[in-house]
């Protein structure tokens, strides 16, 4: 949690944007594992977190925009929970560390909203995402639960993306935290990376990472030798020497702020030379649209620069051909990088988009293609200062999509469709930097991980050990 006086700021911004009705912001709920008392790991709504600061479930918070009335619902635990929890802070003393100076109990909360409603009022409210919420606020704003998302404010939406989009100079230092565990997290898995390791191991391992330094992991851990499928979540195989491993981990902090890292490492430590130029196409489309990141260009430019360069390296070794720029204009590109180059990173691994994708990573400026690859950037807009984004290329060669296109004629001017053949056991590459945009350029985000040819076969040939971060927790 951060000083009250951030939270109470936060709230002041969010009244600038809006003159009439009422916010309400829900906590989420507790969610059952597998029986009532037998909970998942507690993850407070972002939304919550960030305008009211609180890691516990039953509170609601409301901002009157009229009035300038910001309300905390909620109630003091009962001894049963004492018992099985130790004391806990009352609510009085939970709404001072955040600026709050009204509270009510949250049994209060029904009556207020309809007294509201009855007036006329409008209530502002973001669109839920777990069941639980919407039958919550469908009981509360007298809706239909199926109904409850599409009523979402739109005037809120875009309120809180336009002030969540910008990241302080206290945010960035929270990214930043996650990065430093997923360099813990990365680099062990590099040297993990031996024949006859089963991922799940390794997987296992640097979820620990993140739990002991930190929080839970910010996304499932995507970790496989099978590469080519894009969020693969299986972690069954037995590691193999001439296979690459490509690892998609990130953490959340304390404060729920995110780190979202991908590094491909060839099992046993050594790139066989066609792995090695493969990489070397990825990492250059990594590094040149970094370099290229500035306030003012669009990130769907970064996402086609991306594009041009996997293109053009796949041309010079035969497996594309023609022009290149008509071959990316065409989207044949997509073939190997169907999905876009990154998304925005913060409070969650894809901030803001439970939002709307419609509001965060696209305005009136810049619309979503509706071409295949590029159909699939989460971020195509201008970027700001203050924005923080993956930038994540990456070449898979998957064998359905390969068989699909070619007996659809798809690109036939643009892919050496028998060469790409050859390539159907390569599996995929992926190489993944979390990065600030700054007031003149960007700034690649934590301690860096290692990413070059030579880092990562000197990384992968360590051996592993138990290692902290200092300074960081």
């Amino acid at each position: 949690m951060f000083q009250k006086e951030v939270y109470a700021e936060r709230r002041q911004n969010l009244k600038k944007e809006l003159s009439s009705g009422i916010a309400l912001f829900m906590a989420n709920h507790e969610a059952a594992f597998n029986y009532p008392a037998n909970t998942y790991h507690y993850r407070q709504d972002s939304h919550f977190s960030y305008f009211f600061g609180l890691n516990h479930p039953g509170f609601a918070g409301v901002i009157d925009f009229e009035s300038g009335k910001e309300i905390l619902f909620g109630d003091d635990v009962e001894i049963d929970d004492i018992i099985w929890m130790g004391p806990q802070p009352s609510v009085n003393d939970l709404a001072a560390q955040v600026g709050i100076s009204e509270i009510s109990s949250f049994n209060k909360l029904d009556s207020y909203i309809r007294k509201a409603l009855e007036s006329g009022r409008t209530i502002h409210f973001l669109p839920p995402y777990r069941g639980a919420m919407m039958i919550a606020l469908g009981r509360l704003l007298n809706m239909p639960a199926h109904e409850v998302r599409s009523k979402a404010s739109l005037p809120l939406i875009k309120a809180v993306v336009k002030l969540k989009e910008i990241k302080s100079a206290l945010e960035v230092s929270e990214i930043e935290k996650a990065v430093d565990i997923a360099w813990l997290m990365h680099t062990t898995a590099m040297k993990m990376a031996k024949p006859g390791i089963v991922e799940q191991e390794i997987a296992g391992t640097i979820e620990g990472i993140a739990l002991a330094h930190g929080g839970p992991v910010s996304f499932p851990v995507i970790l496989s030798m099978d590469g080519q499928t894009l969020h693969n979540h299986n972690h069954h195989n037995t590691l193999k020497a001439g296979r690459m491993m490509v690892v998609d981990a990130g953490t959340e902090t304390r404060s729920l702020y995110s780190s979202d890292i991908t590094r491909t490492t060839p099992v046993g430590g050594k790139f066989s030379s066609r792995q090695k130029e493969i990489y070397e196409i990825v990492l250059k489309a990594n590094m040149d649209t970094i370099a290229a990141i500035r306030p003012g260009v669009e990130y769907r430019e970064m996402h086609l620069l991306a594009a041009r360069i996997i293109a053009q390296g796949l041309k010079d070794l035969g497996l594309m051909k023609g022009n290149v720029d008509e071959a990316v204009a065409a989207g044949a590109h997509a073939l190997f990088m169907p999905h876009g180059l990154g998304h925005m990173l913060g409070m969650d691994v894809h901030d803001l988009e439970g939002l709307g994708e419609t509001y965060v990573g696209y305005d009136e400026k810049t619309k979503r293609s509706s071409q295949f690859g590029t159909a699939y950037l989460r971020l195509g807009k201008e970027l700001k200062p203050g924005f923080v984004v993956t930038d994540e290329p990456g070449i898979y060669f998957i064998p359905a999509l390969i068989d699909k296109f070619r007996s659809e004629g798809l690109f036939i001017d643009y892919v050496n469709y028998d060469k790409v053949e050859q390539y159907k056991d390569f599996g995929g590459i992926r190489i993944e930097d979390d990065i600030l945009v700054t007031e003149d350029g960007y700034r690649v985000l934590g301690k860096p991980i290692p990413k070059t040819v030579a880092e990562v076969e000197e990384t992968a040939a360590q051996q592993r050990e138990w290692l902290k971060i200092p300074g960081v927790f």
